[in-house]
């Protein structure tokens, strides 16, 4: 669906690229570094509100960064030859990464004709029936999407080994989580949500709902990596690690 924010957005990304490219070309010193490919950069391009949102070189998101980071870092962690479950693979980074990681790597999506990732698999998250199928969970800008997200938490829960993690990341607001009501119009929804596809925006208590489906849920935010790494891949975001009980 085309709408006018979503322009808006697009041409400020657009343009933000052009000016970074041309900054580069004038030889701005590339000392900033994206974890996504390993790239020295002059910048990051900016996407709506976020100055610093993408990679001029791959185009890794702030969010898409953060994961690399904390991996790196050894913050998280993929256990060798773990079951990965990737919802939505938008992130070509992650695919490469999780796949590299494991013979026993899941994309999956409810639409999976939209990606060309290899090996994709139709998933309804709210009709997922997996008992103690997967070590780990990924699933970024996925929970605003579905319209139950208490039944797909506890799918979650119910799909993951004893002692896996489920990696939910989230668009965050300073206030209370907040539902729309069924049948709210794709304007209304990207009026409060901030997209169109949205049905939901969250805040940092999410936490509560995620300890409800019978996780243990511990937040990670940039803050958690030194203020240098922080500042020098532009990373953003706060990852929910949450638990299943070993």
């Amino acid at each position: 669906m085309i709408t006018t924010q979503r322009v808006l957005k697009a041409a400020g990304k657009y343009a933000s690229r052009m000016g970074l490219a041309a900054r580069t070309a004038l030889g701005a010193p590339r000392d900033r570094q994206c974890p996504a490919c390993v790239q020295d950069v002059a910048g990051f391009f900016r996407y709506g509100a976020e100055r610093e949102w993408g990679c001029p070189a791959c185009g890794a998101s702030p969010r898409e960064r953060l994961m690399h980071a904390l991996l790196d870092s050894g913050r998280i962690s993929l256990p060798s030859g773990a079951a990965i479950l990737h919802c939505a693979p938008n992130e070509a980074s992650l695919v490469r990464r999780f796949r590299a990681a494991t013979d026993d790597y899941v994309p999956a999506d409810l639409d999976p004709a939209r990606y060309t990732v290899p090996g994709m698999r139709r998933l309804d998250l709210m009709a997922m029936d997996d008992v103690a199928r997967f070590d780990r969970i990924y699933a970024s800008h996925v929970m605003e999407h579905v319209p139950d997200d208490a039944a797909v938490l506890r799918n979650l829960a119910r799909a993951l080994k004893p002692g896996g993690e489920a990696w939910l990341l989230v668009p965050l607001w300073d206030k209370k989580s907040e539902d729309g009501a069924p049948g709210l119009s794709a304007r209304e929804r990207e009026r409060r949500f901030g997209q169109w596809d949205h049905v939901r925006q969250y805040g940092r208590d999410l936490a509560d709902r995620i300890a409800a489906a019978g996780f243990t849920v511990e937040l990670i935010g940039a803050e958690a990596l030194p203020a240098a790494d922080v500042r020098r891949m532009a990373l953003a975001d706060t990852l929910f690690r949450a638990r299943r009980a070993a």
